[in-house]
């Protein structure tokens, strides 16, 4: 299949895609709102800048699109990622037969560059929920969301056990947030 397109429209048309206010996210949004949980939204001092931050439950959420990202084109260790290698396309990332070379070359990016960000997350004791454009279809919103709620319940109950271990510690006792070796500080309290 040929593209319909001018190239100079294909620009165009792929250049005023958003980052920040996507639809899927403002769904998330809304139901974490509506649920009581809240929130701060792309925090710059917190790895990666998540979409949404809960800093209460010490958790990062990121709402991928399922193309930018490349659902399903490569496997994931992180809560709600699945899939397999660049072998063609998945269910719901499908890859333009057009310029293939750089579209792969660019969703590969964006996934390392997702894989760093949770990695250092993670060792900064930071939760990481990712969810999926395709998991907040009107069928599936519901479902993925009181998954994310339980994964924030589990969160704060770890946490809990965590300083419950040593009652005498207050948030004063707790390390300060780690510092990269260009002096940029990772975790918020």
């Amino acid at each position: 299949m040929t593209d319909t397109m001018t190239p100079e429209q294909r620009h165009r048309c792929m250049s005023h895609i958003r980052s920040k206010a996507t639809k899927p996210e403002l769904l998330v949004r809304q139901w974490l709102w509506n649920h009581g949980y809240r929130y701060r939204l792309n925090v710059k001092s917190v790895p990666g800048k998540p979409d949404i931050v809960l800093r209460s439950y010490r958790t990062a959420i990121f709402v991928n699109g399922c193309f930018w990202h490349g659902h399903g084109l490569t496997p994931n260790p992180y809560p709600a990622i699945e899939g397999s290698y660049f072998s063609g396309n998945s269910a719901c990332c499908k890859i333009p037969t057009t310029n293939r070379e750089f579209w792969v070359a660019k969703i590969r990016r964006n996934q390392e560059r997702d894989q760093e960000n949770y990695r250092v997350l993670q060792e900064n004791g930071w939760h990481v929920i990712v969810i999926w454009e395709c998991q907040l279809t009107a069928k599936k919103l519901e479902h993925t969301m009181r998954e994310v709620a339980l994964l924030l319940e589990e969160n704060m109950l770890s946490l809990y056990k965590k300083h419950a271990s040593n009652p005498y510690t207050t948030a004063e006792d707790e390390p300060l947030p780690m510092a990269a070796e260009d002096g940029t500080t990772y975790g918020c309290r």
